[in-house]
């Protein structure tokens, strides 16, 4: 494994929110039904707008009959690394529901939601010893037709997950970014009283 790049925060949080981070090395090692299971598990207690929980996870595991559909429809650069992951996933949120009055109305935090559900993914993976790293790379357009995404709906990510590898199948442009990454100080997100 790679050596980890320390992180520190200005504030205590819990240590699994610093260990999750984005890697693109995945050891061959299958996901087990259970795991991957306990995975949307987490994503499924993500709160949204009216409980609407507008998400959906499509998913395949590396060997499956259609784990390649999945891994074309990444684009060149996601692909090299992704299709060694255990599993893939795209994410799609529901753009519209329907109200009390039963009227079909936009859910402005569709996007959000999903975001919030994909984050307890992300954290529970973390718990179990896996990773799992999100990517916006991907033919919108394709898996939307390949994955008989219905209208309504609209893709948001493609998540792989796998547990760590070290790093050596990279090429030495991604083996240079293997580790995780910092984040902005606190100064430049939050402000009080005024954007």
């Amino acid at each position: 494994m790679n050596a980890i790049m320390p992180r520190s925060t200005d504030h205590l949080i819990d240590p699994d929110m610093l260990a999750r981070w984005s890697p693109r090395s995945f050891t061959d090692e299958a996901i087990g039904d259970v795991e991957l299971m306990t995975l949307f598990e987490a994503a499924r207690w993500a709160p949204s707008a009216f409980n609407g929980q507008p998400w959906k996870f499509v998913y395949v595991r590396r060997g499956s009959a259609d784990w390649q559909k999945f891994v074309d429809l990444l684009l060149p650069f996601n692909q090299e690394w992704a299709q060694h992951a255990a599993a893939l996933v795209f994410v799609a949120s529901r753009v519209s529901h329907t109200n009390a009055n039963g009227e079909v109305t936009t859910t402005r935090s569709h996007a959000f939601d999903a975001g919030a559900s994909w984050s307890m993914l992300a954290l529970q993976a973390i718990k179990l010893g896996w990773h799992a790293h999100a990517m916006g790379g991907f033919d919108h357009d394709r898996a939307i037709a390949e994955l008989g995404v219905p209208e309504g709906w609209r893709i948001e990510v493609a998540i792989a997950i796998g547990r760590q590898g070290d790093g050596s199948s990279l090429n030495e442009t991604l083996r240079a970014r293997e580790v995780p990454s910092q984040r902005k100080p606190l100064t430049e997100i939050i402000s009080e009283g005024l954007f």
